[in-house]
């Protein structure tokens, strides 16, 4: 395939203002928001067929649908700003966000994702390039990319972290995505209320200039997408869940407790449960209150996978303490809730540590019930007790992998990235931008085909991705292109 750098031409930038005058009051932002102002730009778009409408009249369509759109999303059109005092606010002074326009005439839909590694042409799909999100006081909060390409339409949104989440983000797509296509009583109704604990009186101090991002953006990376169909998570769900066997040294063989009891009675799960406390085995998981085994998802499955096959790609010496990292929506763990459409960032960063030697000498399971635990611990306690750390010592969000031995997980599969059908069918494939992109940052998307599919966009050192590619484990359950 010829290269395709530097294809993307822009036409035109214009500003698009809402179609109704706001009346929010300025938006204080919250102890979720504030870590943020040092990350870029969050960038994300949907890759679509030829529409039926020509150029000039499909960008004259989505611009006054995006004008429809902003009057339910105020903040989208406003403006960071910060008191005297310190404290940075969201105002939403309708100030308009920005539209533009470009062609790539000599990409093709399948360009985009027909390759193995994703082509660097689609990071010239949005605008912001590296634009932190801190310039927010002097730039719009929204930025809309049109690119026409020679078979099909990028539709490319680059939105200020400080003021969205994942969940916001895609809110605002499908919202954008159903007034393009023509309904009028909209499904997404942002909530904008700031009564919760991640309001708060501290101020977070920034450098003279603003703070930067904290990881090398110049740094050689791959990036690939790794499909999973529904069939092959079931199944690895399965294996992971599976009722377990344990092979003592001198090779006695001894059945899991679970699969044992009803057959030879309570002595038999006594003496499992003793062999698994004298040999720390393996297949040593939490248990429940009932003393069942806890079931293990499907996602954190995945996850687990690519933790392994990430760690040993990397060939980290066993005593090297490896990190796996999973943003968490915090709007139904805290108590009271939060509402669903909760407009902002509510998320926080859950870290799962564990030596490579842990990771690798254990098998699956022992890796994705660390990751189980971390995540069910995450509830309104220690979220609040997140709070008040942050409280006691502002600061940006650390972003990268300084230590060579992390991994980032973001996004979620969970997110409904192909329920915007603008009005011509919905998105062919979903693609991000250069933002926040480091060595072990990795993405979930669902995949197109829906029905439990998960998509993993995975950026690597060239040497790490060459070795997951050729890890028989993981390899196992990537869908054949």
């Amino acid at each position: 395939m010829p290269s395709l750098e530097n294809s993307v031409t822009v036409i035109s930038r214009s500003r698009v203002f809402p179609d109704q005058k706001s009346t929010l009051v300025d938006l204080k932002l919250s102890v979720s928001d504030l870590p943020m102002l040092s990350c870029h730009y969050i960038q994300k778009g949907c890759l679509f067929t030829r529409p039926h409408l020509p150029p000039h009249a499909l960008l004259s369509h989505l611009k006054h649908a995006l004008s429809l759109t902003l009057s339910h999303f105020p903040p989208l059109a406003g403006r960071l700003s910060t008191s005297e005092d310190g404290h940075v606010f969201l105002t939403c002074n309708d100030a308009g966000a920005d539209f533009v326009s470009a062609a790539a005439k000599s990409v093709h839909v399948s360009d985009v994702f027909g390759g193995i590694d994703v082509p660097d042409v689609v990071k010239e799909f949005f605008t912001y390039d590296r634009t932190v999100s801190y310039d927010g006081h002097n730039r719009p909060i929204l930025a809309v990319q049109v690119t026409e390409l020679n078979d099909g339409v990028f539709i490319g949104c680059s939105v200020n972290h400080a003021v969205t989440d994942g969940t916001s983000l895609w809110n605002f797509i499908n919202t954008f995505a159903e007034v393009s296509r023509g309904v009028g009583d909209v499904t997404r109704h942002p909530d904008f209320t700031r009564e919760s604990v991640l309001i708060s009186p501290a101020v977070l101090k920034v450098p003279q200039g603003g703070p930067k991002v904290t990881f090398n953006e110049s740094e050689p990376l791959r990036e690939r997408i790794f499909s999973f169909s529904r069939e092959q998570i079931l199944e690895l769900k399965a294996m992971v869940n599976r009722k377990r066997t344990w092979t003592v040294d001198n090779g006695v063989e001894v059945l899991g407790k679970q699969s044992n009891d009803k057959i030879n009675g309570k002595e038999n799960g006594k003496l499992t449960e003793m062999l698994e406390s004298l040999l720390l085995r393996n297949d040593v998981v939490s248990k429940t209150g009932n003393n069942k085994p806890v079931e293990i998802s499907s996602f954190q499955s995945l996850c687990a996978l690519l933790w392994r096959a990430i760690t040993r790609a990397r060939k980290l010496p066993s005593s090297k303490t490896t990190t796996f990292r999973m943003a968490v929506n915090c709007r139904h763990r805290l108590s009271p809730k939060l509402d669903p459409e909760y407009f902002g960032n509510a998320i926080q960063s859950v870290p799962t540590f564990a030596t490579a030697g842990e990771v690798l000498s254990r098998d699956l399971r022992w890796s994705a019930d660390q990751l189980n635990q971390s995540v069910a611990a995450h509830q309104d306690g220690k979220i609040r007790d997140t709070v008040a750390d942050w409280e006691a010592n502002p600061r940006c969000f650390p972003l990268g992998n300084p230590d060579g031995a992390s991994v980032t997980m973001g996004s979620s599969p969970r997110f409904p990235m192909y329920d915007n059908d603008f009005g011509w069918g919905k998105p062919v494939a979903v693609r991000s931008g250069r933002a926040n992109k480091f060595d072990g940052k990795i993405s979930a998307f669902p995949g197109r085909d829906g029905n439990g599919s998960v998509d993993l966009e995975v950026v690597l050192a060239p040497e790490t991705m060459a070795g997951i590619e050729s890890d028989v484990e993981f390899m196992r359950y990537v869908s054949k292109k």
